[in-house]
C-alpha cells in the first residue's frame, strides 16, 4: 500500500487529516521531530504486537513514551505479547515498519490508544511512506479504528 492508498482511505472516511511529504525520511520520532519542528509528544508511534495465539493488536503512544507490554497484555487479554516481525506488519497492514499509519490498514486491527495521545487536537504519525507523516486528530483515529483509550504508556 502507499500514501496514495492512505489518501484515498482518508477521503472515503471523510477525515480532514493531511499527509505531509518530506525530502528526508521520517521513520523515527527524532527524524519526525526535526522535520516538523514540534514536540515529540505530538508525534505518535503506532506499533503492532503479536500475542501467543498469533493475533495482532496495535498500541499507539506519544513519541516520548514506549508501549508498556505488561499494560497492553492486560488490556487485550493476552498472556504474552511481542513486537510483530516486519514482514508480518507489511502483510497485515499493507505498510512497512517506519511508515505505518495509525489508520487505513489492509485488515481491521484491534487498537489501543494511550490516554495521553487523546489530550492533543492533532498528532503526527506514519504517513504510508518513509518520508511521509500523517497529521490527524486523535479522535478520528479512535473513531475509525474503534480503539479503546487506555493507559499503555511507559516512560
Amino acid at each position: 500500500m502507499s500514501q496514495e492508498t492512505l489518501r484515498d482511505y482518508l477521503r472515503e472516511k471523510g477525515l480532514t487529516a493531511r499527509i505531509l511529504i518530506f525530502a528526508n525520511h521520517t521513520m523515527t520520532v527524532e527524524d519526525a521531530e526535526r522535520e516538523l519542528g514540534v514536540s515529540r509528544e505530538r508525534i505518535i508511534k503506532s506499533m503492532l504486537f503479536t500475542d501467543e495465539k498469533g493475533g495482532v493488536v496495535m498500541g499507539i503512544v506519544t513519541g516520548d513514551k514506549r508501549v508498556d507490554a505488561k499494560k497492553l497484555r492486560a488490556c487485550c487479554g493476552a498472556h504474552e505479547i511481542a513486537f510483530t516481525r516486519p514482514h508480518v506488519v507489511k502483510r497485515v497492514t499493507g505498510y512497512e515498519v517506519g511508515a505505518l499509519p495509525p489508520v487505513g490498514h489492509k485488515n481491521h486491527i484491534r487498537t489501543f490508544i494511550d490516554a495521553k495521545v487523546m489530550t492533543f487536537d492533532k498528532v503526527y504519525g506514519g504517513g504510508g511512506a518513509v518520508n511521509a507523516l500523517l497529521e490527524i486528530d486523535p479522535r478520528d483515529i479512535r473513531t475509525v479504528t474503534k480503539a479503546a483509550v487506555v493507559n499503555i504508556g511507559k516512560d
